[in-house]
């Protein structure tokens, strides 16, 4: 039984495969109604998670300062291109060394990078409306994120050092896509506020871009799969 079998064993999946195609599925739930007062008041009602995320990867990560250009909106929040939030949290240049010379993904490396970035989805769902249910640190709640364990054995040695480098193309698409985003939820906070209910349009739109999103952080920072991610906001 070799170093990965044991990490399997000991690190059990905790959720279903991915449904067959890209390695990387993320879908939320459609909520009913939505609450007026949480809606208005989301920002507010969000501090004490972003204070905990703040903790454990840093304000830079948590607001996306540093490594790229910003193009956020303001006062909601920044991002950089993409949400490079990935960077200060995930085990990227562990994981980077150990596939380059030693044909490796250690299990339990895996399952912290992924459920951190449960962790992120989870909370921007929140900050984007798409969920009334406070984030939770462990439980998915209504956001599944499923990424593949790969067969490190099966990964391109040489890839993952430039990988960040061929995302590029998707960092210029995800400038634009998460502009939109944040207009399509100003759009959502009036429509919830007045109908109780986030237009499905809109719904579909922001859960398209954060799965975008997700596929590259996997792809160029994760590197869970050599498979490139697929320029589309659907899974």
């Amino acid at each position: 039984m070799d170093d990965n079998s044991i990490a399997f064993a000991a690190y059990p999946p905790m959720s279903p495969t991915p449904e067959a195609g890209y390695p990387v599925t993320l879908s939320v739930e459609y909520p009913g109604r939505l609450g007026r007062l949480s809606t208005a008041f989301r920002l507010i009602l969000a501090i004490p998670i972003v204070v905990v995320l703040t903790a454990l990867v840093g304000a830079e990560a948590l607001l996306g300062n540093g490594l790229t250009t910003t193009y956020g909106i303001e006062p909601y929040f920044r991002i950089t291109v993409p949400d490079l939030m990935a960077m200060a949290g995930l085990l990227v240049l562990p994981t980077l060394l150990m596939i380059v010379f030693r044909g490796k993904y250690p299990r339990w490396w895996f399952d912290w990078n992924l459920q951190l970035l449960r962790l992120y989805t989870r909370v921007y769902a929140y900050l984007l409306l798409l969920r009334d249910e406070y984030p939770s640190t462990d439980d998915e709640q209504g956001v599944h994120l499923h990424v593949a364990y790969p067969d490190a054995r099966q990964l391109s040695r040489w890839q993952p050092p430039v990988k960040w480098l061929l995302a590029l193309p998707h960092y210029l698409v995800l400038a634009v896509l998460t502009v939109l985003a944040i207009a399509a939820t100003v759009v959502a906070w009036f429509a919830i506020l007045i109908t109780g209910r986030y237009p499905r349009p809109l719904f579909d739109l922001v859960v398209g871009v954060l799965r975008w999103n997700n596929r590259v952080v996997a792809y160029a920072f994760m590197l869970a799969t050599d498979q490139y991610p697929p320029f589309r906001l659907s899974r």
